[in-house]
């Protein structure tokens, strides 16, 4: 299996379960929990997919997409009752999510042949999509409107993997620290208290 794939694969599952997770905050019986499960693992690749003229969506065309996502959200679901105890990890799993798909999409749209500033906006659509289809189906706002770092670390980790290609450095080593860069900002964010600017009133 591609590293492509497997990258996709792993955001998938985080995001998944970080899906799941609300869905279960949120007071929702399995089939809901699993819709947001599902919403919350795919809705970035697929907008990136479309963007990029690759249809059908790869979420959509390949099985182990929703295999994956169903088995996170059975498992965000048969946790339930340790919620609490999970937080942290939820929190965790959120920013490698977001750092994996940050990183997967980008490479993805330069593999199709986008100039690196356009890939790197499509890498950080597809971080950030999931998160977004998952507040909305749970009646939040989306973490992106407010003054967390989430789509400034998501752009952030893409636009490292897109300068990476514009100098020629190795697709790993790019993403790799793209990943790391993205996977930092949103933890100083959660735990440090990392913000963008509030206006004042």
């Amino acid at each position: 299996m591609p590293l492509l794939d497997i990258v996709d694969l792993a955001a998938t599952f985080v995001f998944a379960w970080s899906g799941a997770a609300q869905g279960v905050r949120r007071r929702l019986d399995l089939f809901g929990v699993l819709v947001v499960a599902w919403a919350a693992a795919v809705a970035g690749g697929i907008v990136r997919d479309l963007l990029i003229g690759a249809v059908p969506p790869a979420a959509i065309a390949d099985g182990r997409y929703l295999a994956v996502a169903t088995v996170a959200g059975l498992l965000g679901f048969a946790a339930a009752g340790w919620a609490g105890r999970f937080q942290t990890l939820v929190l965790l799993l959120d920013a490698a999510g977001l750092a994996l798909f940050a990183v997967s999409g980008t490479q993805k749209a330069l593999a199709a042949g986008l100039d690196p500033g356009m890939a790197a906006v499509l890498g950080t659509l597809t971080g950030v999509g999931g998160g977004v289809a998952r507040d909305l189906l749970t009646l939040r706002v989306p973490v992106i409107l407010r003054a967390e770092l989430y789509a400034v670390a998501a752009l952030a980790g893409a636009g490292v993997v897109a300068l990476g290609h514009w100098w020629g450095v190795a697709p790993l080593l790019a993403q790799g620290v793209g990943a790391a860069l993205c996977l930092g900002l949103r933890l100083g964010s959660i735990y440090g208290g990392w913000h963008l600017p509030r206006a004042r009133r």
